[in-house]
């Protein structure tokens, strides 16, 4: 019993340097994948998110929903259809996707977080025009968009009353209509415009392995000037390319670090921001 009472100490105080490093500072979470949708992981992320608000960390969550879309889209008969990665999005479709993320998935995650003694408000890129976007150039892909601006105004006056904003990633288009958004993409704008410390996207992957057969051949730190070469290597690529993709933006519009860490793991976010060994593959700034 000792023991544990001693490495339970020795965590905490590993832990304090980078409380302190982040305190009053500003994170934006991309939460999605298998965390949303596992109930133990769902928890966990609901944790941790808690405990960060609670040590002074200004925290930002952005959340998708594919999975949740799906569900409703077959219990009505709509077929999903996807191109390049990206759902096609009819009227229709784009009325469901606004249900979903808007609605149900986001306030579950607000409940969640009040549920965990969190305070928290539900928003969408809607409000307050908050992610202002235009159609793709791909008509097949209907009312999809892609982010031409953020405006963090609603944001800092939620961050500065002590909540927890929660963001679905449906954005104000061209006329008012709403538009579906890529929510990495959504997360690394609203970081850029917020002037974040970090930017953390959750997947379902260990992060950037340097063999994809090679769950152990992880790189945990890539410089912003190595970027180029792993993608002509084909070390990073298919669908890892948007993400990184993101976190390269986030580095390039002012925010200072960008995690892709795995999600699937329990307590993910605690481990990559409280721990010397962190946890996935954190990109940093180029050496001047």
């Amino acid at each position: 019993m000792p023991e544990d009472k001693n490495k339970a100490a020795e965590i905490l105080i590993q832990s304090l340097p980078y409380i302190q490093e982040y305190q009053g500072k500003t994170i934006v979470v991309k939460y999605g994948g298998n965390a949303m949708i596992n109930n133990e992981l769902k928890a966990a992320v609901i944790q941790d998110i808690v405990l960060m608000a609670c040590v002074g960390i200004r925290t930002v969550l952005v959340h998708g929903g594919g999975p949740e879309i799906d569900s409703l889209l077959k219990k009505i008969g709509r077929e999903r259809r996807f191109i390049n990665g990206m759902r096609c999005t009819d009227a229709e479709t784009m009325e469901i996707v606004q249900m979903v993320l808007c609605g149900k998935v986001n306030k579950d995650i607000v409940s969640l977080i009040q549920q965990a003694d969190g305070r928290a408000i539900g928003l969408c890129g809607i409000d307050g025009a908050m992610l202002k976007a235009k159609k793709t150039d791909n008509e097949e892909l209907g009312y999809v968009g892609e982010i031409i601006e953020a405006d963090p105004s609603i944001l800092l006056s939620t961050l500065d009353a002590g909540f927890i904003p929660v963001i679905s990633s449906v954005a104000y288009g061209e006329n008012g209509q709403s538009l579906n958004v890529n929510a990495d993409t959504a997360a690394a704008k609203i970081a850029a415009a917020l002037s974040a410390e970090k930017l953390v996207l959750m997947t379902d992957v260990p992060g950037i392995l340097r063999d994809i057969n090679d769950q152990n051949s992880l790189i945990k730190i890539i410089n912003r000037q190595e970027i180029s070469s792993l993608k002509n290597e084909g070390i990073i690529s298919k669908g890892m390319i948007p993400k990184v993709d993101c976190c390269t933006f986030a580095l390039d519009k002012g925010v200072k670090k960008a995690a892709i860490i795995d999600g699937r793991l329990l307590h993910s976010l605690l481990i990559e921001l409280f721990t010397d060994e962190g946890i996935g593959t954190m990109f940093i700034k180029s050496e001047s």
